[in-house]
């Protein structure tokens, strides 16, 4: 009877171990993983949401120990601005695409990003990526903000969306705009001959409607996604700004990351953001086809542009002189 048992103690014993050396190695493990938390308000289609993914797959490759980057969208984590919130108190969100906007209770320099005809076209805007032009005031948003800016992500380019057409300055004269809440869209418009207002974006549809407004300044996949054109189908091409994002991680985070790492995190920031940049551009070009061929949009050309950019030229100098970064604007306007 003994001999009977003592085999199987043994295999009993045995598996015990095997069972322990294997939660060992897996508590190890799951010990390398590294956990990210991004933040976003959109789905997984958008390509926000994209951008993120491809982000994580990056920052592992480079890594090469696993990083897991944990995707909250559809704002489950509130919006930009209490991204950028958490991002400079170092909980809740390590990464995220911010409009720079939504930058400005931690810094006056990100907004400038947003103001229209800081770049004249995309191809200025592009060229300014590729001569590194924007990095002297991502240094500052870095100190200001506590946010490091890793990646530059956009290329959409914004035009007047209206219920009428508008070809030129005096057609444009008096139309309801909406603008988005910072002062320097207002002002810009307003010396445009425009008549702005600001709006949530979510009551702009119901706001064209009821002619409150004739419309709103946007890039062509907004205005298709949101079914803009339903009530302002005159897109008036005045590309009177090229839509600027930053893709961003906390400073308190980084901190926390072993150098390694933080060298993945910005190697893959940059490519993260060139990914983003093709999305845009092919997307934003699609779009306007789209629409264009479904009848659902007609486009015009604004055939006094040159006005609107010398209009908004000094508007745009003062903006950046308050906000101590004119020198810089200057260099970066100066890039061909």
């Amino acid at each position: 009877e003994n001999e009977m048992k003592h085999p199987t103690l043994r295999r009993t014993f045995i598996t015990a171990v095997a069972a322990l050396a294997v939660g060992a190695v897996t508590g190890f493990a799951q010990a390398q993983t590294v956990t990210m938390h991004a933040a976003t308000q959109f789905n997984d289609d958008h390509d926000y949401n994209r951008t993120l993914k491809r982000f994580g797959e990056l920052v592992t490759k480079y890594y090469g120990k696993p990083v897991e980057v944990v995707i909250h969208g559809n704002s489950e984590l509130g919006v930009e601005r209490d991204y950028a919130k958490f991002m400079n108190q170092g909980i809740s969100v390590d990464v995220s695409i911010l409009a720079g906007s939504n930058m400005s209770n931690f810094t006056k320099a990100a907004p400038l990003l947003d103001v229209p005809f800081v770049f004249r076209d995309r191809a200025h805007w592009n060229a300014v990526i590729a001569k590194n032009g924007m990095k002297p005031l991502f240094d500052i948003i870095e100190q200001q903000s506590g946010m490091e800016v890793i990646g530059i992500c956009g290329g959409s380019t914004r035009h007047l969306i209206a219920n009428k057409p508008m070809r030129n300055m005096k057609e444009l004269a008096g139309y309801k705009i909406r603008v988005i809440g910072a002062p320097i869209q207002g002002k810009i418009f307003s010396a445009f001959g425009a008549k702005p207002s600001v709006i949530a974006y979510n009551e702009v549809y119901n706001a064209i409607q009821s002619g409150v407004i004739e419309g709103l300044e946007n890039e062509a996949p907004a205005v298709l996604n949101s079914k803009f054109y339903e009530v302002a189908p005159e897109i008036s091409l005045t590309t009177h700004a090229v839509v600027t994002r930053l893709l961003v991680v906390s400073g308190k985070s980084m901190k926390k990351y072993p150098a390694d790492l933080q060298a993945a995190i910005r190697k893959a920031g940059a490519e993260a953001g060139a990914f983003n940049r093709e999305i845009q551009a092919r997307e934003d070009q699609g779009a306007m086809d789209k629409m264009v061929a479904e009848k659902k949009a007609r486009t015009h050309v604004f055939t006094e542009r040159d006005k609107l950019l010398s209009i908004s030229k000094p508007i745009v100098a003062e903006f950046a002189k308050e906000a101590g970064v004119d020198r810089i604007l200057a260099d970066m306007q100066a890039l061909k």
